[in-house]
């Protein structure tokens, strides 16, 4: 599981992007928002508290409801749709997670997975060399499902012209095509389905 994406911003607090707020939802304060979060409903949960980018600017969650895929928030505070206009495109961060805590839900942050080297895992089902290496982590893509961008050691090329024709592959981030994750080695272990891997 991915979590959401860090700020870039130095400050104390170590601040996640949790949402994006869109329009405004009735005439009491609420306001539709576009989640970056895996945990909607731990980050949403009444009570909870979110930060502007710089982190000095508080919002209380008062309540939370989802609707067709989306999430609609009342933020403490703001009581009338011109209230709740005024937010349109205001970006709202959560505090980071114990690392511990994580590790332990086999949970990961992106810039934890950037950079890492990918090497085949033991018993791929390409029958392949273990820790053969495929190529690095170059990002972290969300969605529906997160996909890791792996720049390829191997790029492919055209036999005729020698240009490159596939440089990258998406590889989905589950269990069974990502077994191991060793963040103090800076590498992780994929076990691709074949037309997965370009040129492997």
């Amino acid at each position: 599981m991915v979590r959401e994406e860090f700020s870039d911003d130095p400050q104390q607090l170590e601040l996640l992007r949790v949402c994006r707020i869109g329009r405004a939802q009735g005439l009491k304060g609420e306001v539709n928002v576009y989640s970056f979060t895996d945990e909607p409903e731990y980050r949403f949960a009444p009570g909870s508290v979110l930060y502007s980018r710089d982190g000095e600017t508080e919002y209380i969650v008062e309540r939370s409801r989802s609707f067709k895929n989306r999430w609609i928030l009342k933020l403490e505070g703001v009581e009338t749709r011109e209230a709740s206009e005024a937010l349109n495109g205001v970006e709202l961060f959560g505090e980071a997670d114990d690392p511990d805590d994580m590790l332990e839900e086999d949970a990961w942050y992106p810039k934890d997975l950037i950079g890492l080297e990918v090497r085949l895992a033991e018993d791929n089902g390409l029958g392949l060399p273990a820790g053969q290496v495929v190529g690095k982590v170059v990002d972290v893509l969300d969605g529906f499902q997160s996909l890791l961008k792996v720049r390829l050691a191997n790029p492919v090329r055209d036999p005729e012209t020698g240009e490159v024709t596939e440089n990258s592959a998406l590889v989905p981030f589950v269990d069974e095509l990502v077994p191991d994750i060793d963040l103090d080695e800076r590498y992780l272990t994929i076990d691709p389905p074949g037309g997965l891997i370009p040129g492997l």
